[in-house]
């Protein structure tokens, strides 16, 4: 349990209900997410538009990765 520190200040408006803000959340609905952590790379606008899917980016990657073990043999 995270415990507040006693010099901490709220700096939330007055505006803001608390209640208002966290009803319907659920805890730790996204942990197993962040968790699992994420590899986002971002690719150039010109290679993005030479794949039309996901996979297609997927198995060109491992064709580099299968040349690349050719050529250091």
């Amino acid at each position: 349990m995270n415990k507040r520190a006693k010099n901490t200040i709220d700096v939330l408006r007055p505006e803001y209900d608390m209640t208002a803000l966290l009803k319907g959340g659920i805890k730790g609905k996204y942990a197993e997410r962040f968790e699992a952590g994420t590899n986002l790379v971002l690719i150039e606008p010109e290679i993005h538009s030479e794949f039309k899917t996901d996979k297609e980016v997927n198995d060109a990657l491992r064709l580099v990765i299968e040349m690349r073990k050719i050529v250091e043999e």
